[in-house]
């Protein structure tokens, strides 16, 4: 029995992604020219012809929707990943979740299942300003960012007030004396990454605190990598006195470098971590952060989402961040160099 040409065939000739594919096959214009050139280059090769069947049981309701999330392992996007399920069950629909691992090409994997599935939208937290989350976003289903954005994108989305809270950070330290900040900053590939790194800088200016390129260390949202920059800041020839983390699972690794040095947080030095998250409160002493409302995220999203699957055009939001002071920041002794 021959086996009749797929989507998947059309796309593995044509060297794009399924979606992609699909997208190009169906008309829609968020495409570029060379993928939509190489798919009907392709379908015409394998005599492949779009079934109108299959196209249309695409408009009907499956009562699901995709997230897809960064890093579940991170307790923040775990918290969240709870607050959208229960959300969405709210309104009746159940949720299909996809974990990038920060990585683009897992993500598009994930995005490829999600489409395959035909959920009736999607919320994302983005890898990258190239993904193919960008053509995807122009009509094949309704989606919403969160936490994240893409540069560009014109879609909805509910983020936190990122620069407000770092620099409310940078502000309690330096009116505190100190004046060595060791920054372990997120990847600059996320809007994340880019807007607090920016906010770093400008309070840095706006303070006086040292303006040191050697007291920011470039991290990858990893707990590795926030224990690999405390390592290299504790390190330098006149240290920080204060390290602030850009988000909690480099913050859990730089915690570890310090435990391991013997070094007292909270009187050794000052720690402030980006995101609340309940280990940081069982801590002694507890982390100062930088919080803003993970379930308010979660369920604002989901009703952007709603409104978009209803045909209604949602503003984006942005909640607020608020610097909570705990016993991690203390004062720079008189005397210490800061």
């Amino acid at each position: 029995m021959v086996r009749s040409t797929t989507i998947k065939d059309v796309a593995r000739k044509a060297g794009v992604s399924a979606a992609t594919a699909s997208r190009v096959l169906s008309g829609h214009s968020a495409t570029s020219e060379d993928a939509r050139q190489a798919v009907r280059e392709a379908a015409a090769e394998l005599g492949f012809r779009p079934n109108a069947q299959a196209r249309s049981l695409r408009k009907t309701s499956t009562q699901t929707i995709g997230l897809l999330l960064p890093d579940i392992r991170n307790p923040f996007f775990a918290d969240l990943a709870h607050a959208v399920e229960q959300r969405a069950s709210e309104f009746q629909y159940l949720t299909l979740f996809g974990n990038a691992n920060e990585s683009q090409e897992q993500q598009e994997r994930y995005l490829d299942v999600m489409l395959s599935q035909r959920v009736d939208g999607l919320i994302a937290a983005p890898q990258g300003e190239a993904s193919s989350l960008t053509s995807l976003l122009a009509g094949e289903v309704p989606t919403v960012f969160v936490d994240r954005v893409v540069d560009g994108a014109s879609v909805a989305g509910v983020t936190a007030d990122n620069a407000g809270g770092i620099t409310d950070a940078v502000r309690h330290l330096t009116e505190l004396g100190h004046r060595r900040i060791g920054y372990i900053a997120g990847p600059q590939s996320t809007s994340t990454g880019r807007e607090r790194l920016q906010a770093f800088r400008a309070a840095v200016a706006e303070t006086g605190a040292d303006d040191d390129v050697e007291l920011v260390y470039f991290g990858d949202f990893q707990s590795a990598s926030g224990a690999a920059g405390a390592g290299l800041l504790l390190d330098l020839p006149v240290p920080p006195t204060a390290l602030l983390a850009a988000d909690s699972l480099m913050s859990i690794g730089a915690v570890g470098v310090c435990n391991d040095r013997g070094l007292d947080i909270g009187a050794d030095i000052a720690f402030v971590a980006y995101d609340d998250i309940e280990a940081f409160t069982l801590l002694n002493p507890a982390l100062t952060v930088i919080a803003h409302d993970v379930h308010a995220m979660g369920r604002v999203a989901v009703d952007l989402l709603i409104a978009e699957i209803s045909g209604e055009s949602p503003e984006s939001v942005v909640l607020p961040s608020r610097l909570i002071i705990r016993g991690s920041t203390p004062s720079l002794p008189e005397g210490n160099p800061a």
